[in-house]
């Protein structure tokens, strides 16, 4: 192939969990994001639950620990929670702070029809729906904000995840969910997905190809070894790769940046009469 041929465009980074990296008690926090928008990130990821009393919050789990019990959000207060894990960030605190810093990849771990909405619609007020997207690993939650976009005339990109968690389910229901996902055209047909979210090892398994001959961005998720990030971010391999790793993975993607310039530059020495 000619190395004049048109390069192909940069993967993007998002930093998963506001970039808090292994430290899992970093997640979703102030540090993590005062973190994330230091680096030249395109995205910054946060997970948002809500309470019982409508409030959204960054955190990725739907429960904490309450004495010596496991406390589903929906059953507590903002301030239930909030003395539980008081350095956990809401939701109405991280959209204003990405503003003119990054865009905002929004992963929705509630499917209320009537919460989600208003969430998203509180983040275009705030963001545009051009910086930011969504992700849910629930098919009807991507139907309702597609819906709802397009009624709204906003050009959003919503993203159905595929490679939820299986360990522990019935062995049949654990093989439903695999196939659904190493297949998934009935489900991206059904939800309207405009974007595959995949994770890296099944995006591997064919969910890659599955997209690029659907026309769909790929997002996949979460790469973190420097030979993983070296594969996916190689251009065209992906749209958006999502990294506890941020800083890593832009070292990678600016060590293969440099390759491909130099690689250019002896093609154009080599082609000249």
């Amino acid at each position: 192939m000619s190395p004049l041929r048109r390069a192909r465009p940069v993967v993007q980074l998002s930093a998963h969990r506001c970039g808090a990296g292994q430290d899992r008690t970093l997640e979703n926090t102030r540090v993590a994001l005062d973190g994330a928008l230091r680096l030249p990130v395109e995205y910054v990821e946060f997970d948002v639950q809500r309470c019982g009393d409508g409030t959204l919050v960054c955190f990725h789990d739907d429960w904490v620990w309450v004495g010596d019990r496991r406390r589903d959000l929906a059953e507590l207060t903002f301030a239930e929670f909030a003395a539980r894990a008081p350095h956990f960030l809401r939701y109405d605190e991280v959209l204003p702070a990405l503003v003119g810093h990054a865009r905002a990849h929004i992963d929705l771990k509630f499917s209320d029809p009537a919460a989600v909405v208003d969430a998203v619609g509180q983040a275009v007020a705030v963001l545009g729906a051009d910086e930011m997207i969504v992700t849910t690993l629930d098919d009807r939650t991507v139907r309702v904000v597609r819906d709802w976009a397009d009624e709204h005339g906003h050009d959003l990109l919503v993203g159905l995840s595929l490679g939820r968690r299986v360990r522990g389910l019935p062995l049949n229901r654990q093989l439903r969910i695999r196939a659904s996902e190493l297949l998934p055209r009935v489900r991206i047909l059904n939800s309207r997905a405009n974007l595959v979210v995949a994770n890296h090892t099944l995006a591997r398994l064919g969910i890659a190809a599955f997209a690029r001959r659907r026309g769909l961005p790929l997002l996949v998720w979460t790469v973190d070894t420097e030979d993983s990030l070296r594969y996916w971010l190689r251009p065209g391999r992906a749209w958006l790769v999502t990294s506890n790793e941020p800083a890593l993975a832009l070292r990678v993607r600016a060590g293969l940046e440099r390759s491909r310039r130099a690689e250019r530059r002896r093609g154009l020495e080599g082609s000249e009469p």
